[in-house]
């Protein structure tokens, strides 16, 4: 049975290379740094860098209401969402109805006719300024504000939609019904939604400097960030080359598409873990990090610890002849090792509490490294902005997603590496919150977009 031994285990990561002492912070937002600079340019890059000719607005028009929509997953959602006078934004007739094609194959005007019924009792609520609608769902972002669907997850089956613009396919199922559309439809993915719902959600001085309303500071920027089932980040650009895009005034977002960055620092197991994944090659950010993959990766590392003797216990052999290990099994072991519960805490007996340290200890190893590169593009983002060196205007981080909020280790890692990032040479002022309701509320505030 296993003897716990943090060195043994240690030099088994490094001896694998996925410990996260052999990666140097600074190379790697520097890495990804010229990765975005290249896709800005229209450059061949991992990261695709897709404007979203959205520029993040600052003032609200006040008492003005949007319709907010979310699509994503197995439901979509719609409410009024109005702009009051505390800057706040507040909802009101919500709605929620499953997803269109979740229930069997339809047709595209069927799609829109459904998404349309959802939406027709709140237009004629009352006056509505626009429609933002968060589709998260591959797209081309249009520099109309409409959105291109490029493809569905495989929960959605409606393959005429795909190649169809759904901001018109949505305004052309509303004049079926006899409702002109309020003002523009503006698309936005998830990401984006996530940076604008910031925007409302955190104040300009980030909601710990007393007196600077007196002062008039101004607030700045936000950068969105999603670490849930997957990983993307999004942030002001005032300059896109491939678009011809450049205004230091009025920055437009960008979205990296940053899931698909390849860390230099990657390992033997990590090609293994990758070479088993549908899309081999592709998204290894993503794969060391998100909810879709940390569990499934940190359990073929861990069946080489059994492998190589350093990781034993009775039940290994079962252990590891499982076809994988959810992220959300592991997490719940994580969170709670010593009360043996679950599918993992079931394998372990009461005297192999050396093996259930083992076990934690190199889980924890690669949650750290997860953390690492994820606060890497973060931080690449926030350097991007150019701003956060005003100590009363900082840098707003919104970050929305299950593994930043619920995995075991993983926020309090994130937080961590940013502030040796963000601080290495220059210290930069910045904070970090989750946002709740991100996609309405970014919806909320597309819609009010110009």
């Amino acid at each position: 049975m296993s003897v716990f031994n943090p060195e043994v285990l240690a030099d088994f990561a490094r001896s694998y290379g996925f410990h996260y002492d052999i990666c140097d912070p600074a190379t790697l937002v520097r890495d990804f740094r010229i990765d975005m600079e290249r896709g800005l340019n229209g450059r061949t890059s991992p990261l695709a860098m897709i404007p979203a000719y959205l520029r993040a607005v600052t003032e609200f028009p006040l008492g003005k209401t949007v319709i907010a929509l979310d699509a994503g997953g197995t439901n979509l959602r719609a409410a009024r969402v109005t702009f009051r006078e505390s800057g706040k934004p507040e909802t009101e007739g919500s709605a929620r109805a499953p997803m269109p094609g979740t229930n069997g194959r339809i047709s595209a005007d069927a799609f829109f006719d459904e998404i349309a019924a959802l939406a027709a009792p709140l237009i004629e609520a009352g006056p509505v300024e626009g429609i933002g609608f968060c589709f998260s769902y591959p797209m081309e972002v249009q520099e109309n504000g409409d959105g291109i669907l490029m493809a569905f997850s495989k929960e959605v089956d409606a393959p005429d939609v795909i190649g169809k613009a759904v901001g018109r396919g949505l305004g052309e199922a509303l004049l079926r019904r006899g409702i002109t559309p309020p003002g523009r439809i503006v698309m936005l993915n998830d990401t984006v939604s996530t940076l604008l719902s910031g925007l409302v959600e955190i104040p300009p001085d980030g909601g710990f400097i007393k007196g600077a309303k007196k002062y008039n500071v101004p607030g700045g920027p936000v950068v969105g960030c999603i670490l849930g089932t997957g990983f993307n980040t999004a942030y002001p650009e005032s300059d896109i080359p491939k678009i011809g895009f450049h205004s230091e005034d009025a920055p437009q977002i960008v979205v990296c598409e940053s899931g698909n960055c390849a860390p230099r620092y990657l390992g033997v197991l990590d090609r293994e873990f990758d070479a088993t994944t549908k899309k081999p090659g592709v998204y290894t950010l993503e794969k060391s990090a998100a909810g879709a993959y940390i569990g499934p990766l940190t359990f073929h590392i861990l069946k080489q610890a059994v492998k190589d003797g350093v990781l034993s216990f009775a039940r290994a052999d079962e252990f590891s002849s499982w076809q994988t290990l959810q992220t959300r099994s592991l997490n719940e072991f994580m969170h709670s090792p010593l009360s043996r519960e679950g599918p993992v805490g079931e394998l372990f007996g009461e005297s192999e509490l050396d093996a259930i340290k083992s076990f934690s200890y190199l889980a924890s190893i690669v949650t750290q490294r997860g953390a690492m590169f994820a606060a890497a593009v973060v931080a690449a983002a926030v350097e991007r902005t150019g701003s956060g060196y005003d100590p009363f205007s900082p840098v707003r981080i919104a970050v929305e997603g299950t593994t930043y909020v619920l995995y075991k280790g993983m926020r309090e890692a994130l937080e961590a590496y940013l502030r040796i990032m963000l601080v290495k040479d220059k210290p930069r002022s910045y904070i970090v919150t989750p946002v709740e309701q991100a996609s309405l509320f970014g919806a909320a505030v597309a819609a009010l977009s110009r």
